[in-house]
């Protein structure tokens, strides 16, 4: 495995976001039959008003996530792996960059949410110790999934 590192995103780095964002759930457009919404966001604003910290191997983008600070806890707006470099530990990578977020932040709880179609999301945040606790509707259709994770400080 190669070295990894992480840097937070800046301006300049809004295609690449957009080009990482794009390839991860391409996948998942004829599931859910529409972009997900990751795909269709305006990262020029999300660099500014989020925190996005890039994922290197090698000095080369592979990953980000896309994080928002509240009161009780730290939302995981986007996490976003190239296709080429899934199962490769880069999710786990980004999982753990945020817990220690979180804590630096004196937050004791992750959450996240995703579309109830995509199993093998749900699936990976499960075996890494999330949890559901709503299911709402989606305003274009199907359902959205929130989870959470306790973290220890």
């Amino acid at each position: 495995m190669q070295k990894h590192s992480f840097r937070r995103a800046t301006s300049a780095d809004v295609g690449t976001i957009r080009e990482i964002t794009r390839a991860a759930y391409t996948k998942w457009v004829p599931v859910i039959g529409r972009e997900p919404k990751p795909m269709t966001a305006n990262y020029e604003r999300a660099v500014a008003d989020h925190v996005i910290d890039l994922l290197e191997e090698g000095g080369r983008p592979i990953a980000l996530i896309e994080l928002i600070p509240a009161p009780s806890h730290l939302l995981i707006k986007n996490i976003a792996v190239l296709p080429d470099r899934h199962r490769n530990g880069a999710g786990g990578l980004l999982l753990e960059h945020a817990t220690t977020i979180a804590r630096s932040l004196r937050l004791s709880e992750l959450r996240l949410y995703t579309n109830a179609m995509l199993s093998t999301n749900i699936a990976f945040h499960v075996r890494r110790g999330f949890e559901e606790f709503l299911r709402e509707r989606h305003p274009a259709g199907g359902e959205v999934v929130h989870m959470k994770k306790s973290i220890a400080s």
